[in-house]
């Protein structure tokens, strides 16, 4: 029985089991996210709000405000994400196959570099970020925002 259990299938099975229990308790939770807010309405209504006044008081106060800041993307921010990540994924990677190289050397086991080729995915998607910083630093420029290597310091010299 303890043989069965340890088949080649159980991280499939275990994968598929997670998924499922994370879908159920995504329902379960939005079941009772709308039941929470339908009690807040019956709260309002038994108080004796009128449906106009429970809408404008549940709804955002600029909704129009806030879904055009959600639409809009600040360019200096996803350039300053975009080098972060960069900076993050080549970081691991050399990290990754510095690490796999040594291992190697220590334990003199050839199939052990596998660590340090594995290194080379993220390096790889790091330097794709650095790409995607140097083309938006581009584009920015041809905007006319030129974006310097050093932020202005806050408080100029007297």
């Amino acid at each position: 029985m303890l043989r069965d259990f340890w088949s080649p299938y159980i991280v499939p099975i275990a994968v598929f089991v997670w998924l499922a229990i994370v879908a159920i308790a995504r329902e379960i939770g939005l079941v009772q996210k709308r039941r929470i807010q339908s009690d807040e309405r019956m709260a309002m209504v038994q108080r004796g709000m009128s449906a106009d006044e429970i809408n404008q008081l549940l709804k955002p106060a600029d909704k129009d405000i806030a879904e055009e800041l959600a639409r809009t993307k600040d360019p200096l921010r996803s350039l300053a994400n975009a080098r972060r990540t960069g900076i993050v994924l080549v970081s691991i990677g050399i990290g990754l196959a510095v690490f796999g190289s040594l291992l190697a050397t220590i334990l003199q086991v050839r199939e052990v570099l596998i660590v340090s080729a594995a290194g080379l995915i993220p390096l790889a998607i790091g330097l794709g970020f650095f790409v995607d910083y140097a083309l938006q630093k581009r584009e920015l420029a041809r905007f006319g925002l030129e974006v310097a290597a050093d932020p202005p310091p806050s408080n100029p010299p007297n």
